[in-house]
């Protein structure tokens, strides 16, 4: 702008000029008459000097409009050429999405395949229109490639338009892709009842068996870049990149199928229990996922895989019934720990779960007994309103002159910070009588024999977890066999075989040889059956239900389903006792009742084994044991039982 900077220097000038002047002129004047005729020259001056600046003024004014608007027209020009080399795909958009405008890198590289003018970027992109104006933008997959796309509004000619950047991320997210599928997974895999099942076999049998799994391992990572060591004599640990790991729960892990088909001796079969930690920060927390998850695989009985990630388990397998244990040792030790325990404290309260049954009731009662047998005080805490056990409370309250049951109400009036509580039959928190109770509690010991859950009674001082025992009751027998000094009383010990009875149908389902011993003990201790069959009796009108659940049952992939929709007391007893005995209809091999209660819907599941309803009812929401389980869903009847044939389509399609 050297033309401009003239002007400015001769406008100084002539400003200096008219300065001197009118101040010289004004001197000359005032002094005599002499010097007035030069004063009247300088003041002509001053004024022409003024008619000067002003023109001079003028002038510029008039230059610097052109300059500025010539150097608008440049700085325009200057801005499309940028927008149009911009190095990163730019777009128009206008008020309704539609292209208007966009840069060469967009139609070179992000849409080269035909014009996109006038085309809505909505129907072009899957992108999120109100994403795209925050901070981090919006991620947009197109042709192969990953962008990062940000947007900014502006006011142009009284519409509103809208300019989009696509930042090309498809490096970054390939290189953050690739380092996710490196990670490396930890899979322990055990062998159920190593020590049970190699303790009857020779040698040779023992080599063979050990062969095929060695070589069963081998084939489990073949074809990928994992590595597999053996860690122990029934345990073995490998090591996968995450890219290798989904095709394997992709097919559900075959290997437990083809485990099965390892004999050992004459009638057992080889089971594995897996234990996968993967998603981990590294390498050691993925191996502390990996154990987590092994321990929940033997808590559900085995013959499964269990993967632990950071939001919970997922669970695959766990068809067969869980190997009994040979051996008492394990009893004993539990029995000293929780002798030891009980001395420590001079008041126990015993619960179990709600609506508690006669194994609830029955092993809580047993226990009860053994701790009041050692000088403490003891009582078992049951709502006397809300359980299936009324008989049996009845039973024992009219045998003995000791008090063992009190209201959850009770049991919080006598709570102190030094109480021990004990949960028997459920290690569910939610499922427990009294849930206020065990959130007081901080001593705590869980006895239960149901497959394990996610969500567990947490910071007990004992968790004796026994899945392949039949009952409650057979645990609690089998404690205070080894308890000292103490011998239950004749109706203590029906009320303990009464939920052994129950929770084996007689002795027909889930027996080992430690049930039979368990009911043995309870029988040398003078327990009648006759008078346990007693405890077991329903009012007609329950028979009646009962039999009305059954007319209304339908068959469903060799599933028989009931539903009770009318109301009536007894409610559960009705449907539970009408769910054992649809299992005896020709080619049944699960039972379901569907009933309402407290506005949700409840299912009762059963099964002879052939089917684990375990896993169904967990595909509700629900759980429980191989062959006895149920849920609760908040929903009508006619949708719960559409979700329960989904179940049953989803079990039998993956096993």
């Amino acid at each position: 702008m050297k033309g401009t900077s003239g002007v400015q220097l001769l406008i100084k000038i002539t400003t200096a000029v008219v300065a001197v002047c009118s101040i010289a002129a004004s001197k000359l004047l005032s002094r005599s008459a002499d010097t007035a005729a030069e004063g009247r020259i300088l003041f002509v001056v001053s004024i022409i000097m003024c008619i000067v600046l002003v023109l001079e003024y003028i002038f510029f004014s008039s230059n610097t409009k052109r300059y500025i608007a010539k150097s608008a027209a440049q700085l325009n020009l200057t801005e499309k050429e940028s927008l149009l080399n911009f190095p990163a795909p730019a777009v128009i958009i206008d008020g309704d999405n539609s292209i208007v405008w966009y840069n060469k890198l967009f139609g070179r590289k992000v849409f080269p395949q035909e014009e996109a003018y006038g085309l809505n970027i909505t129907e072009v992109f899957k992108i999120d229109m109100e994403k795209i104006f925050t901070h981090d933008g919006d991620t947009v997959c197109h042709d192969g490639h990953f962008y990062t796309v940000k947007a900014i509004h502006t006011e142009h000619t009284g519409s509103m338009i809208s300019m989009l950047y696509f930042a090309d991320k498809t490096e970054l997210i390939e290189l953050n892709y690739e380092r996710g599928q490196s990670k490396q997974s930890v899979i322990i895999i055990m062998i159920d009842c190593y020590e049970e099942l190699m303790a009857n076999i020779r040698e040779s049998e023992k080599a063979h068996i050990l062969v095929s799994i060695e070589q069963l391992i081998e084939n489990f990572t073949e074809g990928t870049t994992g590595i597999s060591r053996r860690a122990g004599n029934d345990r073995f640990y490998v090591i996968l990149e995450e890219r290798y790991l989904k095709p394997i729960i992709d097919k559900r892990f075959e290997i437990l199928e083809q485990a099965r088909r390892i004999t050992c001796g004459e009638r057992s079969t080889i089971t594995l229990s897996i234990g996968v930690g993967h998603d981990a920060e590294n390498l050691a927390e993925s191996e502390k996922f990996a154990k987590q998850a092994l321990e929940m695989c033997l808590g559900r009985g085995g013959d499964q895989a269990a993967v632990r990630t950071e939001n919970g388990y997922e669970f695959y397998g766990g068809l067969s019934k869980g190997m009994a244990r040979n051996t008492r040792v394990k009893s004993r030790l539990v029995a000293n720990a929780f002798t030891e325990i009980i001395n420590m404290h001079e008041q126990v309260l015993i619960m179990g779960h709600t609506f508690a049954d006669l194994d609830a009731v029955g092993a809580a009662t047993g226990l009860c007994e053994a701790v009041k047998s050692m000088g403490k005080d003891s009582y078992v805490v049951v709502d006397r309103e809300r359980n299936l056990s009324k008989l049996l409370i009845s039973y024992v309250e009219e045998n003995s002159i000791k008090r063992y049951y009190i209201t959850p109400e009770e049991a919080l009036a006598k709570f102190d910070a030094n109480t021990l509580v004990v949960v028997c039959d459920t290690h569910n928190p939610d499922l427990v009588e009294s849930k206020e109770l065990l959130e007081k509690a901080h001593h705590v010991v869980v006895i239960d024999h149901h497959r394990l859950l996610v969500k567990s009674i947490e910071d007990s001082e004992l968790f004796y977890h026994e899945p392949t025992a039949s009952s409650a009751c057979e645990m609690v027998a089998e404690l205070i066999e080894y308890f000292p000094d103490v011998k239950l009383p004749e109706h203590i010990a029906e009320a303990v075989l009464s939920g052994i009875m129950l929770d084996t149908k007689n002795f027909v389902m889930n027996t080992g040889v430690h049930t039979f011993e368990a009911a043995a003990y309870l029988r040398k201790l003078g327990a009648d059956t006759i008078a346990v069959k007693k405890l077991f009796s329903n009012s007609l009108d329950t028979y009646l239900s009962k039999a009305k659940i059954i007319t209304n049952a339908e068959i469903y992939r060799k599933c028989a389903i009931a539903a009770a929709y009318d109301e009536f007391d007894n409610m559960r007893v009705a449907a539970s006792k009408a769910a054992d005995e649809m299992l005896e209809i020709t080619g049944v091999n699960a039972s379901f009742v569907l009933y309402g209660f407290d506005g949700r819907t409840n299912i009762s599941a059963r099964s002879m084994g052939r089917y684990n309803v375990q896993l169904i009812m967990e595909a509700l929401g629900g759980g429980g044991h191989h062959t006895m389980a149920a849920c609760q869903l908040d929903m009508t009847m006619e949708e719960a039982a559409s979700r329960l044939k989904e179940a049953i389509d989803e079990y039998i399609r993956n096993n």
